[in-house]
């Protein structure tokens, strides 16, 4: 009878649908948790429960229009803030949120809007600051920009990001010289400002002084190693030095970033073929045309390539095409007559010819200009195919920034640890990855427990599309009905309803007379997704942590073959700040499996931390070599420290 009431009382719990009246706070928490796991669909799915029960809340409203803002639906998110407004006008966040939305439709004099009523909210908040500067510069409206940037400096005195915002706005009034004082004052207060050094080399190859520009684009890379625009430029900086092998090497870099890269893989195609490596040359430019069919000058250079490879019918196509929106390009004339005597076409040939030489006639100057050795991206005189791209923006403004929490795992941070492992049903592949988690414990607990999916060992779950979701929603009604414990943990703890996982999983644990290990890990590891998704205060949140250490404790001593625990052990001692025994826990795990490559990655960021850097770069490199090559990234900033 009693198991019966239990089993009522948690379908009353998970079906808040069906009795709206009931617990819509829990609901909001599990919307929460669904949305820190961007789960986004699912959390939508929690907010729209709550607001069908009590739509005069403004909390599911927000919450509801941040998960769309993650799915880039900001008309939608913008409603939804709109909605939470209505019924709450005086809450900072989401004034914030609406103006991120606005800003990325466009709407720039909405968002300023939104950002001064956050700022009357809340006059402390250097995001919203940062951001209307940023809106006020798109509508030109600069002198409204250098006031808000005056009152953010009477605030913050000492951060060099107001002064290179200042710079950015002296740019855009054409006022060179007060711009580069501007930058000169960050680097004084910080010489390490990323975005304060890429201006500062900018000016420098402004002036043809493209030494210092090199030299100071290297400082830049050191603290923003993952912004592709910077090798661009210091590709270039490098090319004005006839140092072209260099300037290969960064536009390489500048794809593996970004592969979409258009100006790299332009600059890089025209390298190739000044150095013979013609076929790769057409590769690049095989990918400009797929994004501007309708570029010419690419169009031209692929015809030159393909003629010195042979595709001669490839080459005249090309050139012709080029010939039919230039009529006037007599280098494009000249170059298909020598392709047409190679093929036998002697009388195409002499009728190109005899085009040129008409034209030369008429014209007492020459037809190429002798300037510069680069063209603006948006310039399109066919005469400059041989010329490298820059960008017509050389300086690259601050982003807007935002504190609401998205892809984690997209944020740049200087030391972050991998994630720990966990238990699931689904895994996201990583084709580059060459280590795959594995137990066989694993599997034969998955048996034993006639689990309806196979249990995997996982660092990074699927987010959840809405047919899954509605698959684990009806398996746990009938997980309760059937009495399968287990797979009621694993369905509440996918759906993200971490309480109902935890009070099955103590109910499971006290009624075994002899602990099964896994399930220890399972109740470790949806302790931990509880503090990660809801944090809590540092007292109770250390208590936790034990908590969670002693569960991985008696599965790492009770399975032997299974390195997992003893992994998660020491990214639990990360949090806790407690290196020495980290760096224990990651080398038994190790211990256990050599070939895991996050534990060599996370050893490393410990004895880093533990001021032990030597130590630190050599587990790095070991990391890097074994396919985790954000780990160069690390060993590149943190050998100059040494």
């Amino acid at each position: 009878m009693k198991r019966l009431l239990f089993l009522l009382a948690c379908l009353l719990l998970l079906h808040t649908e069906v009795f709206p009246q009931l617990n819509t706070d829990r609901v909001i928490l599990m919307g929460r948790n669904a949305l820190y796991y961007e789960d986004y669909v699912l959390a939508i799915q929690r907010f729209n429960s709550v607001i069908s029960a009590k739509p005069y809340l403004a909390e599911p409203y927000f919450y509801r229009g941040m998960a769309k803002f993650y799915l880039e639906d900001y008309a939608g998110a913008e409603a939804d803030c709109s909605l939470a407004l209505e019924r709450r006008p005086y809450t900072a966040q989401y004034y914030t949120l609406r103006g991120l939305c606005r800003v990325n439709m466009e709407h720039y004099a909405q968002a300023v809007e939104d950002y001064q009523a956050s700022l009357q909210q809340n006059p402390m908040e250097r995001n919203n600051w940062h951001n209307m500067v940023l809106c006020l510069m798109e509508l030109g409206q600069f002198d409204s920009a250098d006031s808000a940037l005056d009152s953010m400096m009477s605030l913050w005195p000492r951060e060099s990001s107001q002064c290179t915002m200042k710079a950015q706005v002296a740019l855009a009034m054409k006022d060179t010289l007060r711009a580069e004082e501007w930058v000169d004052s960050a680097l004084v207060l910080d010489r390490f400002d990323g975005n304060a050094l890429s201006m500062k080399a900018a000016m420098y190859a402004s002036r043809e002084q493209y030494g210092d520009a090199e030299h100071t684009l290297d400082r830049a890379i050191v603290q923003k190693p993952r912004v592709p625009g910077l090798y661009v430029n210091r590709a270039l900086a490098r090319y004005q030095q006839h140092n072209i092998r260099g300037a290969m090497s960064d536009y390489d870099m500048a794809i593996d970033i970004d592969r979409y890269n258009y100006v790299a893989h332009y600059n890089r195609g025209l390298l190739r073929a000044q150095v013979g490596d013609d076929n790769r040359a057409i590769e690049d430019f095989d990918y400009v045309l797929d994004v501007e069919p309708d570029n010419m000058i690419a169009l031209y250079n692929r015809a030159i390539l393909l003629d010195q490879t042979g595709d001669y019918r490839g080459a005249i196509r090309d050139i012709s095409t080029v010939i039919e929106a230039y009529p006037q390009f007599w280098a494009g004339y000249r170059q298909r007559a020598s392709i047409l005597r190679k093929i036998g076409d002697r009388y195409g040939a002499e009728r190109d010819e005899f085009r040129v030489l008409k034209a030369e006639m008429e014209a007492r100057t020459g037809t190429y200009k002798a300037d510069k050795s680069t063209r603006k991206k948006s310039e399109r005189n066919i005469e400059d195919y041989n010329k490298l791209v820059v960008d017509d923006e050389q300086t690259e403004p601050d982003g807007y920034a935002s504190e609401i929490r998205g892809r984690v795992q997209n944020r740049q941070t200087e030391l972050k640890c991998l994630p720990m492992y966990i238990l699931a049903f689904y895994r996201a592949e990583h084709p580059t990855r060459r280590y795959v988690p594995y137990s066989k414990v694993v599997e034969e607990f998955s048996a034993l427990n006639h689990l309806e999916l196979p249990l995997l060992v996982c660092s990074e779950e699927v987010p959840l599309d809405s047919g899954r979701i509605s698959m684990h929603q009806e398996r746990i009604v009938r997980d309760m009905v059937l009495g399968n414990s287990c797979q009621m943990v694993l369905d509440n703890y996918i759906v993200r309803d971490f309480e109902t996982a935890m009070s099955v999983l103590d109910s499971i644990i006290v009624s075994r007379p002899v602990p099964e290990p896994l399930f220890h890990f399972l109740r470790a590891q949806v302790r931990t997704s509880q503090i990660e998704a809801q944090p809590i205060n540092e007292g109770e949140l250390r208590l936790r942590y034990m908590e969670i250490l002693q569960d991985y404790k008696l599965c790492s001593n009770a399975i032997a073959d299974f390195p997992y625990a003893a992994y998660n052990m020491g990214n639990t001692y990360m949090k806790l700040k407690d290196y020495p025994s980290a760096i224990d826990a990651y080398t038994e795990a190790m211990r256990r499996d050599a070939g895991m490559p996050e534990t060599y990655f996370n050893r490393g960021i410990a004895f880093i931390l533990s001021n032990d850097t030597e130590k630190g770069l050599a587990d790095l490199s070991r990391a890097g070599e074994m396919g985790l090559y954000q780990a160069y990234n690390l060993i590149k900033k943190y050998s100059r420290k040494k």
